[in-house]
């Protein structure tokens, strides 16, 4: 439930063209504007042209929430897909019982 909020916070952000900066980058209180898919993280444009991260993949925060939001869509899918069968089980149990 979590991630999905977030997911949408960060969704509705990316539709408005707005970057993530609720926090700022905690090294360099820069406004959080790339995601470094290597790390999985946030980060602003001087960590983006540090060592650390110059190697890595990097996304544009659009672009990383379109394709977290997919990926959480279908797992979500997923899941409801399985506790749908689930819950025919638990019935097709309880009728037995009956």
């Amino acid at each position: 439930a979590r991630v999905l909020e977030i997911a949408k916070r960060l969704s509705v952000q990316a539709a408005r063209g707005e970057t993530v900066d609720e926090e700022g980058c905690k090294r360099h209180r820069e406004p959080l504007k790339v995601f470094c898919k290597d790390d999985e993280a946030f980060i602003c444009m001087i960590c983006r042209e540090s060592r650390v991260h110059r190697s890595h993949t990097i996304l544009p925060v659009q672009d990383a929430v379109q394709e977290y939001k997919g990926q959480i869509e279908a797992h979500l899918q997923a899941l409801k897909e399985d506790r749908d069968k689930l819950l025919g089980f638990r019935e097709v149990e309880m009728r037995r019982s009956w």
